[in-house]
């Protein structure tokens, strides 16, 4: 059974969880579980979290690591999906980083996790390309996974950062075990380097730096496309929603493209 946001919403508002438990598998009662808040709902139509999920194998029995979880979007179904049987790391930004940004972020998604249950079990571990890297135990973790975050470390730490996180993911993972990889993706026929702050990564290029790493490359999806995207913005992906970079100019135009076109790909650690 499948269901779009406008459903998730309307059960959330009416007080059906409960009653919905009975006509939902684990995934979807994850979906629709009272932690989620309703404007992260509606952005299920561009990050489709079930397709996304499924794909990547992710199991309630699991234990899955989430990089840079941020302000816990994942998290939301993710830390209730696993609580039962499974295992959740949050990977989140390091206590002594001396970005600003990062510090608030990671004390806000430390406040967020003292506000249910839901997120009584989740252990937050600390990433940053080169300097902290001790994800989860060694070999121990079933599924890595990572949204919206390749083209950060590219960004700021150039080739040297993305191979270093992809070493960091290969070294939790259990042999046979699964790295998922959402990003936003540019154009083969782009220039990556001159286009390096754009926010947007070449698959082809994710894809070598994972190999790089030790990783073979099972599948890809289309899951998450958007074709309308053409990836070259005035002010990068930002440019378009959520962020809206430009603010009222052309704000139709970019809300008509929505949110960027983003290539997911499924990677295995070698048994």
């Amino acid at each position: 059974m499948k269901f779009n946001s406008t459903v998730y919403a309307v059960i959330l508002s009416a007080g059906l969880f409960t009653q919905f438990n009975s006509l939902a598998d684990n995934l979807d009662k994850a979906l629709i579980n009272e932690t989620r808040t309703t404007d992260n709902i509606k952005r299920d139509n561009y990050r489709h979290p079930k397709q996304t999920l499924e794909f990547f194998e992710v199991k309630p029995n699991q234990t899955v690591v989430e990089i840079w979880p941020g302000a816990g979007w994942y998290s939301e179904i993710l830390a209730p999906y696993l609580q039962a049987e499974g295992k959740y790391y949050a990977a989140h930004f390091p206590l002594d980083t001396k970005v600003s940004y990062f510090q608030k972020s990671r004390e806000q998604y430390q406040q967020r996790l003292k506000s249910n249950t839901a997120y009584s079990d989740v252990i937050i571990t600390e990433f940053n390309p080169l300097t902290h890297t001790d994800i989860a135990p060694a070999n121990s973790a079933d599924t890595v996974l990572t949204f919206r975050n390749l083209h950060n470390w590219y960004m700021n730490g150039g080739e040297d950062a993305a191979i270093s996180a992809f070493k960091s993911f290969y070294k939790a993972l259990k042999p046979g075990g699964i790295l998922g990889v959402v990003d936003h993706q540019m154009p083969e026929n782009l220039d990556q380097n001159a286009n390096k702050n754009s926010g947007y990564v070449k698959m082809s290029q994710a894809i070598s730096w994972a190999l790089q790493a030790g990783f073979e490359l099972e599948a890809s999806s289309e899951i998450n496309a958007n074709p309308k995207d053409s990836a070259e913005h005035p002010k990068g992906v930002w440019t378009l929603p959520p962020s809206l970079r430009l603010g009222e100019e052309n704000k139709h135009k970019y809300l008509a493209i929505g949110e960027s076109d983003r290539f997911t790909l499924k990677f295995r650690k070698p048994k």
